[in-house]
């Protein structure tokens, strides 16, 4: 598994690893499986997908929801069809959220209801999420004790597993085991000049919206199907544009918000991995990180 803060070079790594070992890319980034949100996602291009093979990408529409559960169960499938096959899964991505449900196993939830999401999305914008949380605060205030107020998706959650199942999303979260019985190789990419990370992120955005994210995002507001409430729109970079072609504010300050946004989950993401013991880190920035990776990650494997 390669793991990292976003735009840290993962991808570049893993299609290095590919050249040399019967590697297939497994994705764990949680906007890459919705269909066409390409470039804010940096989904990896058809022609490299069609030189090694990626898996989870491209699998719902943006109106779909897509959990955590899911990936699991996709992700275990994916895993189980690549060593079939004889080839190895290289795990690739930053969504945290996927990789603690993979890694240390995933609540029992009931599936969601669109009816309670619809009332919730309503009452959210007649009083604000915040308030939302404070009755969140009265019916589970673990989960609560979790969640920022302005966290509207899992506020949301929260509420609504407690609608469905009756009992606090918490105490149902307590109740995990792993979901794929086997011993991780997991190695992060994590900068340590984290200036040349915040201008590497800039650029990358700044690469972004030349290669038009902004009018994939204005196709995106068009369709009619979608709002700000929906998981997709809520993605770093297309929350702050989508803001922006609702008026909300400028071109300007969208891109200042989004790449402020991309800083933001990054230091979330480093802090996260800073924290797992079981994780090897490499720093992309020095010179051998390639090979301690390589090193890492395949052992013994015999390159190709």
């Amino acid at each position: 598994m390669l793991t990292g803060p976003t735009g840290s070079g993962k991808t570049d790594v893993a299609l290095a690893l590919a050249r040399e070992f019967p590697v297939e890319i497994v994705s764990v980034d949680s906007a890459q499986v919705y269909r066409g949100m390409d470039i804010g996602s940096a989904k990896p291009s058809r022609e490299i997908r069609a030189q090694v093979r990626h898996h989870l990408i491209d699998l719902v529409e943006p109106y779909e929801s897509y959990s955590a559960g899911q990936f699991v169960r996709d992700c275990i499938e994916a895993i189980e069809d690549i060593e079939r096959r004889g080839r190895m899964p290289l795990l690739v991505g930053g969504t945290m959220l996927y990789l603690r449900a993979l890694i240390g196993g995933i609540a029992e939830l009931p599936e969601g209801s669109p009816e309670v999401r619809a009332s919730l999305d309503a009452e959210a914008a007649s009083l604000g999420w915040p308030a939302l949380h404070a009755r969140l605060v009265t019916l589970d205030p673990v989960a609560a004790a979790r969640i920022h107020p302005n966290d509207a998706q899992r506020i949301q959650r929260a509420l609504e597993v407690h609608s469905v199942e009756g009992r606090p999303i918490s105490e149902l979260q307590a109740k995990t085991a792993p979901a794929l019985r086997r011993d991780f190789r997991i190695v992060a990419l994590l900068p340590a000049d984290r200036a040349r990370l915040h201008a590497a992120l800039e650029k990358r955005f700044d690469g972004m919206m030349e290669a038009g994210l902004l009018e994939e995002v204005r196709g995106l507001y068009q369709r009619g199907d979608l709002t700000d409430a929906h998981p997709a729109i809520r993605a770093v970079g297309y929350r702050q544009l989508w803001a922006h072609l609702a008026g909300s504010y400028s071109l300007d300050t969208a891109v200042e918000r989004a790449v402020a946004a991309t800083r933001q989950l990054a230091k979330r993401q480093m802090t996260w991995l800073r924290s797992m013991s079981i994780i090897r880190s490499f720093d992309p920035y020095e010179a051998q990180c390639f090979v301690g990776v390589r090193e890492a990650l395949t052992g013994s494997l015999q390159p190709l």
